[in-house]
């Protein structure tokens, strides 16, 4: 048994996303203290911290909609947890697809927060080895679970495995 009940599912769920949604704030109100300075360099030619405001999505998609991610993101939030609600708390099986879940809510509560707030996305991580765009710890949560998830539905999980987000509950 992976969780006692439902209700303790949710709770360590929210505490996860908590958690996460912490971790990417913290990671942001650092990067503020670096705005308007040198880019710090973790290693030369690799890696640095470079802070950029960011109007869109990735790689700087949709600029300038605020409106849109405005409606667009608690809706997806809910579809999560509508999908989170359907994962089986007592089945250990589905620890990756319940982690992936709640990060990738931690991710767009962080990003969802800074357009609340600023009305741009702080980004600050910076591959200059391959001139990656730049970006943030919720942007890691939001494309590494959206990344996961793909391969684990591929690989991992058989498909009467997963009919459990779409089958009806019989009565």
């Amino acid at each position: 048994m992976m969780f006692r009940s439902r209700k303790s599912f949710y709770i360590i769920g929210f505490l996860l996303t908590i958690a996460g949604f912490a971790l990417d704030r913290i990671t942001k109100l650092w990067a503020l203290s670096i705005q308007g300075k040198e880019d710090v360099i973790v290693i030369d030619g690799v890696l640095q911290f470079h802070y950029l405001e960011n109007t869109g999505a990735a790689f700087s998609l949709l600029n300038g909609k605020f409106t849109f991610f405005f409606i667009v993101t608690p809706i997806l939030c809910i579809l999560i947890l509508f999908l989170l609600s359907k994962i089986p708390y007592d089945n250990k099986r589905y620890l990756p697809i319940w982690i992936i879940g709640f990060l990738i809510l931690a991710g767009a509560a962080g990003n969802f927060y800074d357009r609340l707030v600023y009305r741009y996305v702080i980004d600050f991580i910076y591959f200059s080895l391959i001139h990656f765009p730049v970006f943030n710890v919720a942007d890691i949560y939001v494309t590494c679970g959206v990344i996961v998830f793909a391969l684990l539905y591929m690989f991992y999980y058989k498909e009467n495995e997963l009919e459990t987000f779409y089958r009806k509950k019989k009565a």
